[in-house]
């Protein structure tokens, strides 16, 4: 049974009372912009500039800071929960580059500093469910994913959204053996990538995203399953047809393509009917779609769930 971690630095114990307190904050500023200074979005603790979203985040009490930065999945930096956080230093983002191709008009490749100048941030407060069934309430950063789209204008040929995590054998931990066919690689169908609750993160807690929650930048779809929230993207490529997902490419009879948050529909190991949320001893019941049925079901109106999953 996972229970609450503690906060041990002052700094976190700041950050997480002036989240818990934000809604007045804003509420008594008449929505005005929350503004947090901006820099170097290297830098370690590095806070954004970033207005809040009001339409798609949830209310329910955020995880703290040290849970969602404590208990990752992470492979390329080890298997345990706790080994993205210990290994999170190996991951390399000086540089860092994010490459957007395939059938598009507009090819292009961005540094970090000028992704965020280009596209304004957000803040949503996200359901995470695993499909391990745990979850979290996370305050990520970000941009809606269509945002890109739009720059890079895909062409009619482009069906669905590719997404290729970093390839780093001689420093990530994870890569030096063969878990997986690495590099890590997730997609979607163009529908769901221009849907406005696909996101592309860049922070949570109004800072940059630590290394071992997939800095520098990362995709966050909120209601499907963890997994297919990409780490670490390199490179957003428009394809035909349909992409190679590693979780699907290595074992298809318990991880679909699409993946969607659905308590109807059990993992063969385990059911997906009740889910821990970290922090808490009680298990609460899983929804489907995550919660977000009412914005995303119509996606789904013409396919069975429980035979494509």
């Amino acid at each position: 049974m996972m229970s609450k971690f503690n906060i041990d630095k002052e700094s976190d114990i700041t950050d997480e009372i002036f989240f818990k307190n934000r809604r007045k904050i804003i509420a008594a500023s008449l929505s005005a912009p929350l503004m947090l200074g901006l820099k170097n979005i290297h830098a370690d603790n590095q806070s954004f500039l970033f207005t809040k979203d009001l339409k798609y985040s949830t209310n329910e009490e955020t995880n703290t800071y040290k849970q969602i930065t404590s208990y990752n999945n992470f492979y390329e930096l080890g298997t345990g929960k706790r080994d993205p956080m210990i290994n999170s230093k190996k991951l390399i983002t000086k540089d860092w580059t994010l490459t957007i191709d395939g059938e598009v008009e507009n090819k292009i490749t961005f540094g970090m500093d000028d992704l965020i100048k280009k596209f304004p941030l957000e803040e949503r407060i996200y359901r995470l469910r695993c499909v391990e069934a745990w979850s979290m309430v996370i305050p990520w950063i970000g941009f809606e994913l269509n945002k890109i789209i739009n720059y890079v204008k895909p062409t009619a040929n482009a069906k669905y959204v590719a997404f290729e995590s970093i390839l780093d054998r001689e420093n990530l931990p994870g890569q030096k053996r063969n878990i997986l066919n690495w590099p890590y690689r997730e997609g979607l169908t163009m529908f769901e990538a221009i849907h406005p609750l696909t996101i592309l993160s860049v922070g949570l807690y109004g800072k940059v995203l630590p290394n071992q929650n997939g800095s520098p930048v990362r995709l966050i779809v909120p209601w499907k399953y963890g997994f297919k929230s990409i780490k670490s993207i390199v490179k957003i490529s428009f394809v035909k047809d349909i992409p190679i997902c590693t979780w699907n490419e290595e074992t298809p009879s318990e991880y679909g393509f699409f993946s969607n948050v659905n308590p109807n529909v059990s993992h063969p190991r385990w059911s997906q009917k009740r889910e821990r949320r970290i922090g808490e001893f009680r298990k609460r019941d899983t929804t489907l779609f995550n919660g977000y049925g009412e914005f995303v079901s119509h996606l789904y109106s013409d396919i069975d769930l429980t035979k494509n999953f």
